[in-house]
C-alpha cells in the first residue's frame, strides 16, 4: 500500500485524488454490502465507506471484526459529501489493520465522570476531549501571543519557594535536602523583583494549592499565567486585563467555533466579551449581595430550577417506560446513553435547588469585611452578561502584599475579574504595596516573618515604584470559555484531592 498519508484535516485539498489515511476507528456501522467506519487522527473525524465489492473479501471480513479504537490504515478516493462527519469522506480501495482493540472501555455510549476520569488515559480519545484539548490549545497560544506582541518579557518563576504567596495554609511542603520548602502558589513575589529589570513581565507555569475541596471549581494542581507591570496603576490593571480576556475570547471564537459547537458552549454570548467590563467596588458587590433584587433573583432561579427539574424526570419517566418494551438494540442503547446523561443532570439540578435557599440566606446575612465566597461570586457573575470587575476589598481579607488605598485606609487597592454565566473568578490581582514601611508593617500584621521576605523588601529600598499584576487560571478560563461545568475536564490529566490516578 502506498505511503502518501494525508491527514484527516487536508482532505478538503485533495478532493478527487486517491490518498492514505492512518488513524483508529472512532466508531462503526454496516450492513451485508457496505461498511461504515469513522477514522480520527488527531485532527479530526472521517466517514471511510467500505463498498464489499471494491476490496477483497478478506479485507471486508476483516473489517467488520475491528474493533473501536483499533488503530488501522485506509486507501481511498476523497469525496466531498456535506452530510459525512467533517465534509468529506473517502472511498475506500484497501485497508488493513496495524494494531487491534478489541472491548474499548469507553463506548461510544455516555459513562458517569467518575468513570471517565479513572479511564482519563483512554478518555483523551474521545471527541469531547479533543475539542477541549484544541480550545485549550489555542487559549494557551493566545496567553503566550498577547504579551509577546505587547511588549512582556517572559520570565520564568521557581516551583519551589521557600515563601508563601497566598495563604500559608494552603502551601504543599517538601522536603528539600533537610529542609522543608514549598511548591509555588505564585510567581508574583519574583516577577516584582524582573518588573523593575524588565518593566513589563509576565510567567506561566504550574501552581499548587493544598486545599482540601471536592468541589467542581477547584484543582490542587493548575496552570496560571501571571503579568506584572511596573509604573502601572489601578486604573492601567483593569484595562490591561479586559483587553487580555476580550483577545482570547476572539482567538478562540475565531480558530475554534467547530469545537465550541460541539461542546455546547454559548457562542452568542461569548460574541459580546468587549470592553469594556462592568465595574463594581467591593462595597456596591456587598449592597447588590444584600439588597431585594438578589433576593428576587435567587426566587426566580429556585422556580426555574424546579422546572427544570419536572422535566427531566419527566423525560426519565418516560425513557425508562420505553426500555421496559420490545425495542431495537440501537434504540435501546441510546436510550441507556441519554439516561445517564439526563440522571447526572438531575443531580445536578436537584443539587442547584437544594443548595438555593442556602446560598440566598448567605448572600442575604452577608457583612462587609468579609471575603467573597464562590456561592457570592456565582451570584454577582450570574446577574451580568458580562464579565465584572469587583474592586478594593477589605484589607483584613486580603493578602500583605496588596497596596493600600490611600484614600480608605480600609480597603486595597486589588479586584477579582468575575466571568458571567456563574463561572466566578478567573482573574484575581492588585497594586502591590510599593512603600517599605507599610509593607513592613502589613507582613507583620499577618503574623509572617520578615527575615523571609528580605529580598522582597529590598525592592522598595532602591528604587520603588507603582506596580502591579494579576493571574488568569487557565482552566477556570477554559471551563467558562466552553461552558464546561467539571474543572476536571479542562485539563488533560487533574490534580484533585482524592484522585492522582494518572
Amino acid at each position: 500500500m502506498s505511503r502518501d498519508r494525508k491527514l484527516i484535516a487536508e482532505l478538503k485539498d485533495n478532493v478527487g485524488q486517491e490518498v492514505t489515511l492512518e488513524g483508529w476507528v472512532y466508531n462503526s456501522r454496516g450492513s451485508g454490502k457496505v461498511q461504515f467506519l469513522i477514522l480520527r487522527d488527531g485532527t479530526g473525524l472521517c466517514q471511510c465507506v467500505v463498498e464489499k465489492d471494491k476490496v477483497p473479501d478478506e479485507t471486508f471480513e476483516q473489517l467488520r471484526h475491528w474493533g473501536q479504537e483499533s488503530s488501522i490504515r485506509v486507501r481511498g478516493v476523497v469525496r466531498a459529501d456535506e452530510r459525512s462527519v467533517g465534509g468529506y469522506e473517502l472511498a475506500v480501495t484497501a485497508a488493513e489493520v496495524i494494531g487491534g482493540a478489541s472491548d474499548y472501555p469507553i463506548t461510544p455510549k455516555s459513562h458517569g465522570i467518575d468513570f471517565l476520569l479513572k479511564h482519563r488515559h483512554l478518555h483523551l480519545r474521545s471527541q469531547g476531549q479533543w475539542c477541549m484539548g484544541k480550545v485549550r490549545h489555542t487559549i494557551i497560544d493566545a496567553i503566550r501571543r498577547f504579551f509577546n506582541d505587547n511588549g512582556f518579557t517572559l520570565i520564568d518563576t521557581p516551583i519551589l519557594t521557600a515563601t508563601a504567596g497566598e495563604e500559608e495554609q494552603t502551601l504543599f511542603e517538601v522536603d528539600y535536602f533537610g529542609q522543608p520548602l514549598y511548591l509555588a502558589q505564585t510567581g508574583q513575589l519574583y516577577l516584582e523583583s524582573a518588573a523593575a529589570g524588565f518593566g513589563k513581565v509576565y510567567c506561566f507555569g504550574p501552581t499548587f494549592r493544598a486545599e482540601k475541596s471536592k468541589t467542581r471549581r477547584h484543582l490542587t494542581e493548575f496552570w496560571m499565567v501571571e503579568p506584572e507591570v511596573a509604573f502601572i496603576d489601578m486604573d492601567g490593571l483593569l484595562e490591561l486585563g479586559e483587553n487580555f480576556v476580550s483577545y482570547i475570547v476572539e482567538r478562540v471564537l475565531s480558530d475554534n467555533r467547530s469545537e465550541l459547537e460541539q461542546l455546547g458552549a454559548d457562542i452568542s454570548a461569548l460574541e459580546n466579551i468587549k470592553p469594556p467590563f462592568y465595574r463594581l467596588t467591593y462595597t456596591e458587590a456587598v449592597d447588590i449581595l444584600t439588597g431585594e433584587k438578589t433576593k428576587a433573583f435567587m426566587a426566580k432561579q429556585l422556580e426555574e430550577f424546579g422546572g427544570e427539574k419536572d422535566k427531566i424526570e419527566k423525560r426519565i419517566g418516560e425513557l425508562e417506560a420505553e426500555q421496559k418494551g420490545s425495542i431495537k438494540q440501537w434504540k435501546r442503547d441510546k436510550n441507556a446513553a441519554e439516561l445517564i446523561e439526563l440522571r447526572g443532570e438531575l443531580e445536578e439540578v436537584s443539587a442547584k435547588i437544594e443548595n438555593n435557599p442556602r446560598h440566598a440566606q448567605l448572600a442575604a446575612e452577608f457583612r462587609w469585611g468579609k471575603d467573597l465566597g464562590g456561592s457570592d461570586e456565582t451570584i454577582i457573575s450570574l446577574m451580568h452578561d458580562r464579565p465584572v470587575f469587583v474592586t478594593h476589598y477589605p484589607k483584613a481579607a486580603k493578602a500583605f502584599y496588596m497596596k493600600t488605598d490611600r484614600s480608605n485606609d480600609k480597603v486595597v487597592e486589588n479586584f477579582d475579574l468575575l466571568a458571567p454565566a456563574g463561572f466566578g473568578e478567573i482573574i484575581g490581582g492588585s497594586v502591590r504595596e510599593d512603600d517599605y514601611d507599610l509593607l513592613v508593617a502589613r507582613i507583620e500584621e499577618q503574623g509572617l516573618k520578615k527575615e523571609n521576605y528580605e529580598w522582597y523588601l529590598d525592592l522598595r529600598k532602591y528604587g520603588s515604584v507603582p506596580h502591579g499584576g494579576f493571574g488568569l487560571g487557565v482552566e477556570r478560563t477554559v471551563a467558562w470559555i466552553t461552558g464546561e461545568k467539571h474543572i476536571r475536564q479542562c485539563i488533560a490529566f487533574p490534580r484533585l484531592m482524592d484522585k492522582v490516578y494518572i
